[in-house]
């Protein structure tokens, strides 16, 4: 998949204020400073579409993004932020589980791990829970080019059987890097192949 324009279209906190327009959204999260504000402008080719920044927690609001005139790329808070008071954290889980839970146009939602290390209690429980609320999920591994190659190889294996303890089979996995662009290419034809699925369907 080429992408050739995408435009901000709105930020919300709850599924009533999502853009008028309804488009199949493909969504993004993961826990706070996994680099996913760098891996939108990575897949987008624009560095300044989505805000990054060295401090964890940036992203408060459910952001959409119209691609290509056919689909959203939806950025979504970051989960599991330690520095932030008990409300505000709260005020935020509701931000997410109200889109998860709710938006109908949602038809996939890559969740974002750091490659480096193992797999923690939050992001963990946070996979369980998609489980049981059977949500459709990937895993992109982010920040693919801060390991070697060896290194990287064995932390995504020992993490994919960390995963098969829970499920009966892996749900599509990326690697992928901002820097390098690694996993560009395959995160967007998979996004392709799941949007010529939802057409399809719709026939």
């Amino acid at each position: 998949m080429k992408i050739s324009e995408a435009l901000f279209s709105g930020s919300s906190t709850r599924i009533s204020e999502k853009p008028k327009q309804r488009f199949p959204e493909f969504a993004f999260i993961g826990r706070s400073n996994v680099g996913k504000s760098s891996l939108i402008n990575m897949l987008c080719r624009n560095k300044k579409l989505a805000m990054t920044s060295s401090k964890p927690g940036k992203t408060r609001l459910v952001n959409h993004f119209l691609i290509n005139r056919e689909w959203y790329l939806v950025d979504l808070p970051g989960y599991g932020y330690a520095k932030m008071s008990a409300t505000a954290k709260q005020k935020l889980e509701q931000v997410i589980r109200n889109y998860l839970n709710f938006s109908e146009e949602m038809v996939m939602l890559f969740v974002l791990i750091d490659s480096r290390h193992d797999i923690g209690k939050v992001d963990m429980d946070f996979l369980i829970e998609l489980g049981q609320g059977q949500i459709p999920f990937a895993i992109i591994f982010t920040k693919g080019d801060k390991s070697g190659p060896n290194a990287l190889a064995a932390q995504i294996e020992k993490n994919k059987q960390q995963i098969l303890e829970l499920w009966e089979e892996m749900p599509p996995t990326f690697i992928s890097s901002s820097e390098t662009g690694l996993g560009r290419d395959e995160i967007l034809d998979y996004i392709e192949n799941v949007l010529q699925s939802v057409k399809e369907q719709k026939q």
